[in-house]
């Protein structure tokens, strides 16, 4: 393991999950000290613990405007500065036609998943500025969803191309000050955090339902995604920005055109007597 991220300030919301902890424990293991962001006070603490000295917790809702702006100012405060943000923190939210889905159903997603990595972005951009830090934002809010349709998903996918758009617009903005701004978009992830043990056969057997229509033949791991969000925040992707980056073993390569061994395409509703 190299150290490129040594004497370097890295925070990271979202950070008590499965994805976020794994890309602390990289950052960690990089030589990073980390402020470690998350609703969850608990679980980030449990993460800090692993990471040992020379990292914080920190509590805060990022889809509230003060709390997100006083998480950043937390950690400037403790360390000095931020090099890197791991703009991590997003929820899936309710799965609904677009016809059934509530308005405040819709609103909890759009405020956690979009708003709130706004205002991560917006306070760690000007703490950066301020501090004259070249950094590197990487924001996960760009999922599988931001490149494909995901049926009942409209509130989670709307959030997710709403963050490819904000995280362009920001890399252009951000470029006079040295600061690169990129996205990462994972596919289907494995992660058993949050799953009741009593279900985790049935949610084994849901994923790897998945690795047979990947390409690869893999199921994507949050270790997969901390990688590659360590190299878009270091020196390595120095002339790299703007992006977002899929990850998912090459499984939106696959459509109805090219997958002639698929399944049936889905009947209407009226033809399963609906």
């Amino acid at each position: 393991m190299t150290a490129r991220f040594k004497d370097k300030i890295v925070l990271v919301t979202g950070g008590g999950g499965a994805i976020g902890s794994a890309a602390a424990r990289r950052f960690a293991e990089e030589g990073a000290s980390l402020a470690v962001v998350d609703r969850d006070l608990a679980a980030g603490s449990r993460i800090v613990a692993e990471l040992g000295a020379g990292s914080i917790a920190i509590e805060a809702d990022v889809g509230d405007e003060r709390q997100a702006a006083d998480a950043v100012s937390r950690a400037v405060e403790h360390f000095g500065r931020i090099d890197v943000l791991f703009n991590n923190a997003g929820i899936s939210g309710v799965v609904a036609p677009v016809y059934e889905l509530a308005i405040d159903d819709w609103d909890a997603i759009v405020r956690i998943n979009l708003r709130g990595m706004f205002l991560v972005l917006r306070a760690t951009l000007r703490s950066m500025i301020e501090h004259k830090v070249a950094g590197a934002i990487v924001n996960t809010g760009s999922s599988m969803a931001g490149w494909d349709v995901l049926a009942g998903g409209a509130g989670y996918a709307a959030t997710k191309h709403g963050v490819v758009g904000l995280t362009r617009i920001a890399a252009l903005d951000a470029a006079p000050y040295g600061i690169r701004v990129n996205a990462i978009c994972p596919g289907v992830i494995e992660t058993t955090l949050g799953v009741p043990a009593a279900d985790l056969d049935a949610y084994r057997q849901g994923i790897e339902r998945f690795a047979d229509r990947i390409p690869l033949r893999r199921i994507g791991q949050p270790e997969d995604v901390a990688a590659a969000v360590a190299f878009l925040a270091s020196d390595d992707a120095r002339h790299v920005t703007g992006v977002d980056w899929l990850l998912d073993g090459g499984q939106t390569l696959q459509s109805w055109a090219n997958a002639p061994e698929a399944d049936a395409y889905p009947l209407r509703r009226s033809d399963k007597g609906a």
